[in-house]
């Protein structure tokens, strides 16, 4: 068997950091062989500086607004970036195809290896069936008005078959958000009873949790702006977005909360009761949230409360680059006192879990296939000073 070696200044291996120089040993196809230590590893060993860690798992993007590259302003707010998604999605297909190309190439290249990926129609599938990385694809759907809902599920329902028929065990069809998805919607949502794993955009800005709180604030010039007449049929709850919602949400094995930007014990608390049913991951894009709102989630509230965290790039609408390292690199900004070993713990082997995938990505085991990254320009206090990785072996 032809065997490849690799060593660094530190291995991660989904798990833990190992600093004593020791090999990783995988076949000729990047399977991992074994972990020893250096004087057993024999020759032709490729050393490394920096860290090598398994292959990044992105567990929220939008490929299909790839386009939308630097189109939208930065933080101009949640409901204005909305309308701006809504009326500039639509552009020649050619040019959408070649973005999503472009876009994937970029996630390649910094060390990705998996992706949770939201669609709203079928143009990503072609590139995706070109199997250069792995896509858990989220079908969405929306729809506040109830008397839509069937139309919405319908048309969603066949852009769902389509990606089903192609990835059968990597197909979730899932509501947008609570703004944006009826009780009846999401009644029709739960119908899907195959869904294992869905994903709801949550409490990006305080104004999404005042909209329920008090039926004010900025959500309604959104509602105004495409001509719903939400005051027909909506009550607001006087609980927040998330606390309104979970009653709707039962059948799924796990559910990721993305970006979770206002979220507070109290919603929290209220999950508890429903992790008997369904296992809540938590999925942050906190560069996202800077790109929108300049705000950033409350990561020491969720460490303090052992959730389970995974990340995300979120779109190219919404950030500068598709790269899990600059998100760790926002992350170590703005909470400091957070161990590297444990963000990159979320970027891999909790992102393989959030997924489905761990028995083959995630983190470097035997058997397992789950790429190689060097990450490199690290400080002696593991602080990262690059927003790229460099892959080595996908």
């Amino acid at each position: 068997m032809n065997y490849r070696k690799f060593s660094a200044d530190k291995i991660f291996t989904g798990y833990s950091m190992l600093e004593n120089q020791e090999v990783l040993i995988t076949d000729a196809e990047g399977v991992v062989v074994d972990i020893v230590e250096r004087e057993h590893a024999g020759d032709d060993i490729q050393i490394l500086n920096g860290i090598i860690s398994p292959g990044f798992i992105n567990c929220h993007c939008h490929l299909e607004l790839s386009h939308l590259k630097g189109v939208i302003p930065e933080k101009t707010g949640l409901v204005s970036f909305i309308l701006s998604i809504l009326s500039q999605r639509n552009a020649n297909e050619e040019t959408i195809l070649e973005a999503m190309e472009i876009a994937e190439k970029e996630m390649i290249n910094n060390g990705i290896v998996a992706v949770g990926d939201i669609s709203n129609n079928a143009l990503s599938l072609s590139q995706k069936q070109k199997n250069n990385l792995y896509y858990h694809n989220f079908i969405e759907v929306s729809g506040f008005s109830p008397a839509i809902a069937n139309l919405r599920f319908d048309s969603a329902k066949e852009v769902y078959h389509q990606f089903k028929n192609c990835f059968p065990n990597q197909t979730s069809l899932v509501p947008h958000a609570p703004y944006s998805v009826s009780k009846e919607l999401f009644h029709l949502i739960e119908s899907i009873k195959e869904t294992r794993i869905s994903s709801i955009h949550n409490q990006e800005t305080k104004e999404e949790n005042e909209f329920f709180q008090t039926g004010r604030g900025d959500f309604n010039r959104l509602y105004e702006t495409i001509g719903s007449d939400i005051k027909s049929f909506y009550t607001y709850s006087g609980k927040s977005s998330l606390q309104t919602v979970l009653p709707n949400i039962s059948i799924p094995e796990k559910i990721l909360l993305v970006h979770n930007t206002v979220t507070n014990q109290d919603d929290i608390n209220s999950l508890k009761v429903k992790e008997s049913r369904t296992k809540t991951i938590f999925c942050l894009c906190i560069n996202a949230n800077l790109y929108i709102e300049n705000s950033v989630p409350p990561i020491d509230l969720f460490m303090n409360n052992n959730l389970e965290i995974v990340l995300g790039t979120d779109s190219l609408a919404s950030n500068h680059s598709l790269s899990i390292v600059s998100e760790i690199v926002s992350i170590q900004k703005h909470f400091p006192e957070m161990p590297l070993e444990t963000i990159l713990n979320w970027s891999t082997i909790n992102g393989a879990k959030a997924l489905g995938i761990e028995n083959t990505k995630g983190s470097f085991e035997k058997g397992k296939k789950p790429g190689i990254v060097n990450i490199v320009g690290i400080t002696k206090e593991n602080t990262l000073t690059t927003k790229t990785a460099v892959r080595v072996l996908l």
